[in-house]
């Protein structure tokens, strides 16, 4: 077999990396930035920290907000719009994965003009030409959007998500900077946290993982679990941690995808309106009981990196419980709730599962499923 592993270009890591970001810009020769953030983030004053310094290095820039939290269609062609009149050379996308994967569509159809039916860049698109540039500046510790290949937009008029997975879309920079981390709320902090670990787990079990790639994953899982409930407490070691952890899972599983927990996050996002974070946490221990048959001593790997002890005194069934009630118990800790029942409606569930099971992400899961089995998950989860 073949194991292919896409990076990026280059990444900066550490508080006040974003001071970086002129020195890249004009190294490599860009003269005008079309800045990529959503409208919370410029309210905050986040977005701000960045502007600041392209205004003291008298850098043009033009700002594009119109991004929702589960990016639309509607969105990204309103990006366009407004890429072709700034008349930009570069992208900075500063924000979470709402961003950062509005400007991966917008930078991909920019340079591949035939995929301007948004709806074709669904799953693995034959795109011809690297994206518009793209400096990533992620601000929140989740997502890993900065160093993936994949980006997810939402199709309003049919009540779904899409995958879009694509090596010209990964951003050419990446700069995290913990300090970009520091306003953000508890809440979030802990959803995107736990969307970390969750890509950190299913890109371990997932059926193309390798020797790398796990290297990748069971690394991310120990520095998530030993740091979210800090970055929950906006501590700064558990910023940094975070930011670390966060983009060694994305390392991972940009290059060998992910599982169920996501196809089914992803209607929710979709339909709901669900906070993917959220929506994962919730899904992932019914998720991993129900894949454990098929994960071999896997679990005992990830019940190491998550710290928890005499596992050899453990039976197989007895470790696998324990990973599964720690991944509960860290969920607790940090205030997300336990089931889908305040999310999901009865009449909802077949539209569900069925949406879960056409999402891209559903193939790598470790163990083969259908439609029923998933409506059997949802309903365990309400």
């Amino acid at each position: 077999m073949i194991n292919r592993i896409i990076l990026n270009e280059m990444s900066y890591h550490g508080a006040g990396a974003i001071k970086i970001i002129p020195d890249e810009i004009k190294r490599r020769g860009f003269k005008k930035i079309f800045i990529c953030s959503d409208a919370d983030l410029i309210k905050l004053n986040i977005t701000k920290k960045v502007l600041d310094i392209l205004e003291n290095e008298k850098i043009e820039y033009t700002i594009f907000s119109d991004i929702k939290p589960n990016p639309t269609i509607e969105n990204v062609k309103n990006g366009i719009k407004q890429f072709i009149k700034s008349q930009s050379d570069c992208i900075i996308a500063i924000g979470g994965g709402s961003s950062i994967d509005t400007a991966k569509a917008i930078g991909i159809v920019i340079k591949n003009p035939d995929f301007s039916d948004i709806r074709s860049l669904e799953g693995c698109p034959n795109t011809k030409n690297p994206s518009v540039p793209i400096i990533a500046v992620p601000t929140t510790a989740g997502t890993a959007a900065e160093v993936t290949i994949n980006y997810v937009i939402t199709d309003v008029e049919k009540n779904r998500k899409f995958v879009c997975v694509d090596p010209h879309d990964i951003p050419i920079v990446s700069i995290l900077d913990s300090d970009m981390l520091s306003s953000m709320p508890k809440s979030l902090t802990a959803a995107t946290g736990m969307d970390a670990l969750t890509h950190a787990i299913e890109g371990y079990l997932t059926k193309g993982a390798w020797e790398m790639t796990d290297m990748f994953h069971l690394k991310a899982i120990e520095l998530i679990t030993t740091h979210l409930k800090d970055a929950v407490e906006n501590k700064a070691e558990g910023r940094n941690g975070m930011c670390l952890g966060q983009y060694i899972a994305g390392m991972g599983f940009s290059n060998v995808g992910l599982g169920l927990v996501h196809s089914m996050a992803h209607p929710l996002g979709a339909l709901y309106d669900t906070p993917h974070g959220i929506a994962n946490a919730i899904i992932l221990p019914t998720v991993m009981e129900y894949n454990a048959e098929c994960t071999g001593d896997k679990f005992k790997n990830i019940a190491k990196a998550m710290g928890i002890e005499n596992l050899d005194s453990m039976n197989e069934n007895e470790y696998r419980r324990a990973t599964i009630d720690a991944v509960k118990k860290l969920s607790k800790a940090i205030g997300i709730p336990s089931n889908l029942k305040d999310i999901v409606k009865d009449e909802d569930i077949i539209f569900l599962a069925k949406s879960a099971y056409e999402d891209a992400c559903r193939p790598g899961n470790p163990k083969e499923t259908t439609i029923e089995d998933i409506v059997s998950l949802y309903k365990k989860l309400i």
